[in-house]
């Protein structure tokens, strides 16, 4: 009887220690999508504080539409409460689709800014076209780390033993970011919108 109490006692001991270890591990899993989640607000961020100069710069320098600046300027604003509403409750498609809308918007913004010779050749500009450019592609490189950083935290909620401790941990699984519908085909470029 004495050497079923040892090797049971053992036996709680390696289940707790395993547990402690699981439960520690979907904790840190947690705080790294948390890292990345924070690390795509901030490349997004630099975005939209780059739009509001680029607006300025082309508003000052042609005679542009008023409505096409209105429609950067709100999709802006749009997308920016969307990533805020995404921080806070995790779900991605509502700021995915107010993404999409700022790139149709911007698009059209650069579609229209082809109509000034002048201006493309302003190195304000130039300058600020370059920096959004360069942002985009830190945007795309955090929701790839991103991307990555869900999938081990959802694996590791979902196998075992890690599912056994998930919920103790408030771990719940995460959304990953996906193509929106529509990015398979190239845009077109309307000059007369």
């Amino acid at each position: 009887m004495k050497i079923f109490g040892i090797v049971a006692g053992v036996l709680f001991l390696l289940l707790g220690f395993g547990g402690c270890s699981s439960y520690n591990s979907i904790v840190t899993k947690q705080e790294s999508v948390d890292e990345a989640w924070a690390n795509v607000e901030t490349a997004y961020q630099r975005r939209f504080d780059l739009i509001p100069n680029l607006v300025e710069t082309v508003k000052g320098y042609a005679d542009f539409e008023k409505s096409t600046l209105i429609g950067v300027t709100e999709a802006r604003a749009a997308a920016m409460g969307a990533m805020r509403a995404a921080g806070e409750n995790g779900k991605l498609g509502e700021f995915q689709a107010a993404n999409n809308n700022l790139g149709v918007a911007m698009g059209r913004f650069f579609g229209y800014t082809e109509n000034y010779p002048d201006l493309k050749a302003n190195r304000n500009f130039l300058e600020l076209q370059a920096q959004l450019e360069g942002t985009e592609n830190r945007i795309s490189t955090a929701r790839t780390r991103y991307n990555k950083t869900v999938k081990e935290f959802n694996s590791k909620i979902k196998r075992f033993p890690g599912m056994l401790f998930a919920g103790m941990a408030g771990a719940e699984e995460r959304e990953y970011f996906e193509a929106a519908e529509g990015t398979d085909a190239a845009p077109s470029v309307n000059f007369s919108e």
